[in-house]
């Protein structure tokens, strides 16, 4: 959006800050209990396993996402959305995409969480 609109501004990604057992570092993880928050753990474990399928060579991308869902919604957590999308232009990757991001936003209780990954298809 920022080439688009020619803004003079550069945008640089950084990883996620997360803790150690792989959430991402919020300060929205304060609102979970301490049984939501060993829950909310999934949603990190959830990505590994897409990245993973991604890099074994797995192109479905909406059959996977549904998969995904289904087991965070089984772990506890209410879905808002599962996408894998192009990193360059956030729209829903494709076939021939050389670089995705996993994108998950799900609530945990009343606690919307967020966090994606970057993952590169050869």
């Amino acid at each position: 959006m920022a080439a688009d609109l020619s803004c003079l501004t550069a945008i640089h990604g950084i990883a996620t800050e997360r803790e150690s057992d792989g959430l991402a570092m919020s300060s929205r993880n304060g609102y979970l209990s301490a049984q939501e928050r060993q829950q909310a753990t999934a949603i990190y474990r959830t990505l590994q396993s897409v990245k993973t399928a991604l890099l074994a060579g797995k192109r479905d991308f909406q059959q996977l996402c549904e998969e995904q869902a289904q087991a965070l919604t089984s772990a506890g957590f209410r879905m808002d959305y599962l996408h894998i999308c192009d990193t360059e232009d956030l729209t829903p990757a494709r076939a021939d995409s050389t670089q995705v991001v996993v994108l998950v936003a799900a609530y945990m209780g009343t606690t919307r969480l967020i966090d994606n990954i970057v993952v590169g298809l050869s």
